[in-house]
Parts: structure tokens; C-alpha cells; sequence
């Protein structure tokens, strides 16, 4: 008798396989068959008119600090995430010595906009190597698996000290001593390294992260740690990766292709830099895929990190992003809990004051950024359920050319729908004249990876870790014009394919031998919802958070973490040290 059988759903098995019709029996935490009639259980969860897929493997998040208290990882438990690594960009929490831990989070603070209120409180620090911050997590009661990079920034700054901070050029004694550093980190089970060179991730206090600027002696004596032991991922924020709008040059990502490719094939080990579409130069992520496909022959195994949806911030009055906030006559009323700042908006006397009132050039947060003419047609009503595939003539702009009215009157009546709580979407990146096809042409292309979810960071302005729900609503099911893909390829794409780049090949499969991580998913019902702000991480700092609808349950190791969108009390999950052998045939 099996100890668990999911029965009759319509399975689909991670490796992008026709779906079919079976049962899926669970022992020991491992699948032991997938089939017809599989036979009685102990236990049975009826999947009839659902899909079974394989767990989603998230590849870049930034939960260092979140593992630690939150054993679910929200808002990805709630998006059917059973692995998920973070430490990219070069950001972590290890190793620290002891009076630098402020100063790293001011650095995880400014790059990834997670309050360093919550990081300062929530973190307990009982580690100082990387390998004691490896045994901290993995002493750690875990729904979901987890694994990390080690983070150029924090090994940096424990080699060089205020050197480091300041990105001031390695000696050959500081890369020896950080090769050994990231080194052990690998060897004690880091799935890579991490560093970051755009212009666009800085510190709390305004400077560059550590590395941004790290010649090539640097790179390359670090990566050879990766070389020599043969093990995991060399993951970076190339500059170039955002454009000019980051402060980048618009040939940067050219430029740093290069050297990745050399480095690739020199350590025999994939590098994976993250990638978007830009205004400025909307076909430049075709050369890159271009320049990554023909560089193969010499050994390079460099893949593009993209993500399948706009790429943006959210604004609102629930958000750090408000058009309104340059405005005096709104600064007056900013620090109003909603209820009572959306009635004073609410009166006609402070609706005139705000619209008609000067603005503040260096005003806060994004006002200044987002309140001008040209914005306007960047900005969407989201809606609930979402839209991230708006027309240009849904914008604030294209809305208040049809009423033959104000874009700032359009703006601020749209802003304050649902007593405040409706959001715009801002599109920078990955937006074509509301036209998502290049990212078809991106989940199609063999040297991407779908990634740049980026769970548990920016936390007032973004909330991204949803795309494995996207992907499944609206690329499969929902999209009202032009190609969809196919459900097969969709969970392919979430689960065996960004395992395997990690070399995590006991799981992303729903076959025999593989780890018993699955989602029973209603086709019918999996719908996003749209962010809403929340107060709950530790000093009740915020965050934006996202839920879903239409997961019936997530396991993982067959034991069930998430149920009809409510955590269970089971903590099955590990911290995973190192890649994984793929099941013996």
C-alpha cells in the first residue's frame, strides 16, 4: 500500500512532455510511480479536472534574511514555489564580522528596498563564515527548500574592509583570499557566486555596490573557485542590464558579454546575468541571445536571466512610488493611514489644492520621476484580477486623451478606485507598445532562463515573485491576442529547466526516483490577485504582497505545505548543499 497517491489528474511531468491522465503515488518523500489504478494508499488527495505538475523551482530571490523567520517564504509559497534560491546580485548576509552587520544591511536595504527596520530586527546572527551562515539555515524549521549563492559584496567587505566598501581595485593577496572564501562556501554547499556591476544597485547611502567596478583579475580569480571545484553558478546584474535608465551606458551589456563568455569557458561552469528589454535599445537583448548561442562552440555555457512579464515598479497610494508625493499639498497628508488620507482626498477643496499646487524638484520617493507629461503614458490602471498586458491606450494618458480631460485629474480619480487601494503599473522594461511578444520569443530561446522574480526584495515598489501564476493565467490560458504557450512548455520552463541549470536533478520531474514536490492546480480558477500593502514583516515594517487563487495544494516532500492558499503546520523542507544527482534509471 502507498503511503500517498494523488489520483486521476491530468499530470504534467516538468520535462515538457504531453500531459496525461494518472495517478501519482508518494513514498518516503520520493515519487515511486506515476501511472493508471496505482492501487490503495493510506492517504488520497483526488486531483480529478486538475493539473499535477512538479513543485516551481524560483532561481532568484532574495530571502537571506526572510529564511530565517519565515519558514514559507511569502509570498512565494503562496505561487507554488517549492525551491528557491537567493544571495544574487551580490548581496547576502555572509560572511560578516560582527561590526559590519549594520553595514550590510544598509546594503540589502538599498539594493533590494527590504526595510532594514525588519532586517535589523529580524535577524539573529549567529553566524560570522559562510559555512556558519550555511548551518544557521540549515538548523532552520523550512516549508520549502532553499539554497544560496555566496555574495561578492559581503565577501568583499570582510576582505577588504572599508577598501572593499568602496570599490577600491583588489590586490592579488585580497582575490586569493577571497577565492578561498567563496572556495569554502562551495565546498560546505553554496549553489554559486554572485556579484553585481550595474549602475542601478547601490548601497542605503547612495554608493555603488561592492564589485561594480572589480577589474577582470578580480572576476576571474574568484570564479576559478568555481572552476577548480567543479561546482555551481556564477550569477550576476551585468552593467548594461537595465540601459541608461540605470545609469548604465546603452552598450554596456556588449561590453560585459564578453568577458562572461571567456570566463564560462575558461572554469568550465554557466554564467546567468540578468537580462530585460529597453527603450533605448529595444533588440539589444537579441544580440545578446545571438552572441550567447554562437559563443557554445568554445566551451561558454552563459544564459540570459529573463522575466516573462513588464518589468517595473507598482505605484500608488499603498506604495513608496506616488506621483503625488513632490507635492506639497500632499506631503501634508502623506503620513495618514489609507482610510483617512483617501477621505481627505476624497473632499473637492484637497483635490483642487493637490492638482493645482507646485511641485518639489527633489521631492521624495519617485514623485518627482513620475509626475511629468511624458509618464503619463507609461502608467496603467492594474486592476484586480491584474493586467500586465495592457494596450498604450489604457494608460493615464491614453485614458485622459479620450475623455478630452487632464492626465493629472485622470491619475488622481484612478488613484483613489477601491478606497485607495488600486495600483498603476509602470512598465520600464519589457513592454513593447503593449505588445509581450518579445517575451515569447525569449521563453522559446534555449538560452534563457526564466527568472528575476526577485521574492522578499522591493518590497514598496514591486512584487514580481507571482510570475510562476502568470505564467500559467495568463500565458496559457488568458491571453486575449497573439500566441499563448502551451501548459506543457509553461511548467517545463518553471520546473525541470531552472533546476537543471543549478544542477538540481532530483527534482522539477514528476517521474519515479524524484523528490514528491508537486502542485494540484485548478486550470479553471488560478487567477492573480492584485498587491496589496502589509504590515507583518518583524518591526511591522512593509511589504507588498501577492496571493493567488486556484493552487488546491503544494507538497513538498509529499508532505502538504500550502492548502487552498492557508500554510499547513508541516516543515519538510532543507537547506540544499551543493547539486543533486539525477534518480538512477
Amino acid at each position: 500500500m502507498h503511503e500517498l497517491v494523488i489520483r486521476g489528474g491530468t499530470v504534467i511531468d516538468g520535462t515538457g512532455a504531453k500531459a496525461i491522465e494518472a495517478d501519482v503515488a508518494v513514498n518516503g518523500g520520493v515519487i515511486t510511480a506515476v501511472g493508471p489504478d496505482l492501487g490503495e494508499a493510506q492517504r488520497e488527495i483526488d486531483a480529478t479536472g486538475r493539473w499535477v505538475t512538479p513543485g516551481f523551482v524560483d532561481i532568484h530571490t532574495h530571502y537571506d534574511a526572510q529564511a530565517t523567520w519565515d519558514p514559507h517564504l511569502l509570498p512565494s509559497g503562496w505561487h507554488g514555489v517549492t525551491t528557491t534560491v537567493f544571495g544574487n546580485c551580490g548581496v547576502g548576509f555572509a560572511p560578516a564580522e560582527p561590526d559590519r552587520h549594520e553595514w550590510l544591511i544598509g546594503l540589502m536595504e538599498g539594493v533590494e528596498d527590504i526595510p532594514g527596520a525588519a532586517l535589523s530586527e529580524g535577524i539573529q546572527w549567529n553566524w560570522e563564515t559562510f559555512p556558519e551562515y550555511l548551518d544557521a539555515l540549515d538548523a532552520t524549521p523550512l516549508a520549502m527548500d532553499i539554497g544560496t549563492h555566496v555574495p561578492h559584496g559581503a565577501v568583499r567587505a570582510y576582505v577588504m574592509g572599508e577598501r572593499g566598501a568602496r570599490n577600491e581595485a583588489a590586490t592579488a593577496d585580497d582575490i586569493q583570499r577571497m577565492y578561498e572564501i567563496v572556495r569554502e562556501g562551495l565546498e560546505a554547499g553554496a549553489l554559486g557566486f554572485s556579484t553585481s556591476r550595474t549602475m542601478g544597485h547601490r548601497a542605503s547611502d547612495g554608493e555603488p555596490v561592492p564589485g561594480t567596478f572589480a577589474q577582470e583579475d578580480e572576476l576571474f580569480g574568484i570564479g576559478q573557485a568555481l572552476g577548480d571545484t567543479g561546482r555551481g553558478v556564477f550569477e550576476l546584474a551585468a552593467a548594461g542590464a537595465a540601459g541608461d535608465m540605470a545609469g548604465d551606458g546603452p552598450e554596456d551589456a556588449l561590453k560585459e558579454i564578453d568577458w562572461m563568455h571567456r570566463l564560462s569557458a575558461e572554469i568550465g561552469r554557466p554564467v546567468s546575468f540578468a537580462m530585460l528589454q529597453f527603450d533605448s535599445q529595444p533588440n539589444q537583448w537579441r544580440e545578446l541571445l545571438d552572441i550567447c548561442e554562437k559563443t557554445k562552440i568554445s566551451g561558454a555555457n552563459v544564459v540570459a536571466q529573463f522575466a516573462a512579464r513588464p518589468f517595473g515598479i507598482l505605484s500608488g497610494h499603498q506604495t513608496e512610488a506616488n506621483p503625488f508625493l513632490n507635492r506639497p499639498a500632499y506631503a501634508e497628508i502623506a503620513d495618514l493611514p489609507l482610510p483617512e488620507r483617501v477621505a481627505r482626498l476624497k473632499d473637492p477643496a484637497v483635490r483642487e489644492r493637490i492638482l493645482g499646487s507646485e511641485r518639489i524638484a527633489d521631492g521624495p520617493g519617485f514623485g518627482a520621476l513620475l509626475d511629468i507629461p511624458e509618464m503619463f503614458w507609461k502608467m496603467f490602471p492594474l486592476g484586480d484580477p491584474p493586467d500586465y498586458e495592457p494596450r498604450p491606450e489604457q494608460s493615464i494618458a491614453g485614458i485622459a486623451e479620450k475623455e478630452n480631460r487632464p492626465a493629472q485629474e485622470v491619475l488622481y480619480d484612478h488613484m483613489l478606485k477601491d478606497e485607495g487601494r488600486e495600483l498603476l503599473l509602470l512598465p520600464f522594461f519589457n513592454y513593447s507598445d503593449g505588445d509581450l511578444s518579445p517575451m515569447l520569443e525569449m521563453i522559446d530561446h534555449e538560452r534563457t532562463v526564466l527568472s528575476l522574480g526577485d521574492g522578499g526584495a522591493h518590497c514598496g515598489i514591486i512584487c514580481d515573485a507571482s510570475l510562476t501564476t502568470f505564467m500559467l493565467s495568463h500565458w496559457v490560458r488568458d491571453r486575449s491576442r497573439g500566441r499563448r504557450i502551451p501548459v506543457e512548455q509553461s511548467v517545463h520552463r518553471m520546473t525541470q529547466h531552472t533546476a537543471q541549470l543549478y544542477g538540481l536533478l532530483d527534482r522539477g520531474v514528476l517521474a519515479p526516483g524524484y523528490k514528491a514536490d508537486v502542485n494540484i492546480i485548478d486550470p479553471e480558477r488560478i487567477q492573480l490577485h492584485r498587491p496589496e500593502m502589509a504590515h507583518d514583516l518583524p518591526s511591522g515594517a512593509r511589504r507588498l504582497l501577492q496571493r493567488a487563487s486556484g493552487y488546491c495544494a503544494t507538497l513538498v516532500s509529499g508532505e502538504i505545505v500550502m492548502q487552498d492558499g492557508e500554510a499547513t503546520q508541516a516543515r519538510p523542507g532543507r537547506l540544499i548543499r551543493g547539486e543533486k544527482s539525477a534518480p538512477s534509471a
